[in-house]
């Protein structure tokens, strides 16, 4: 387990998505901050301790990609992973143009997801 003692936030709109990862996340041994929207995390602020945020693409009100680059701005340091079930033609560059540190398209295995995490805080 590598994740002991940091929290990640996952803003993911559907419940059961949501739900899994943080599950994954838990397993792991990482900490899970969960919201349902941008809107929430953004009111709640991000934690302290977060070592990265896991984002969905389309979500009620401001997008993951807004999301994005609200968080880079206040905080460049924090790695950003997006992940869709809609991925389009050129989504992955432009989200990597915005900061993503990694984009993951719907469906993804679980291991692929916990690769992202761990190559994103890797010191």
């Amino acid at each position: 387990m590598v994740g002991l003692g940091v929290t990640v936030s996952v803003v993911e709109d559907d419940d059961s998505m949501r739900e899994a990862i943080q599950r994954l996340l838990n397993a792991d041994g990482f900490e899970c901050a969960a919201y349902a929207s941008a809107d929430a995390l953004l009111a709640h602020g991000l934690a302290e301790d977060s070592v990265c945020v896991i984002s969905d693409l389309k979500l009620p009100g401001m997008s993951g990609l807004e999301l994005l680059t609200a968080l880079h701005e206040r905080n460049p340091s924090t790695p950003f992973i997006l992940i869709t079930a809609h991925d389009a033609p050129g989504l992955r560059e432009k989200a990597m143009r915005c900061g993503a540190a990694a984009y993951l398209a719907k469906p993804f295995r679980g291991t692929t997801l916990l690769n992202a995490v761990r190559a994103v805080i890797a010191p």
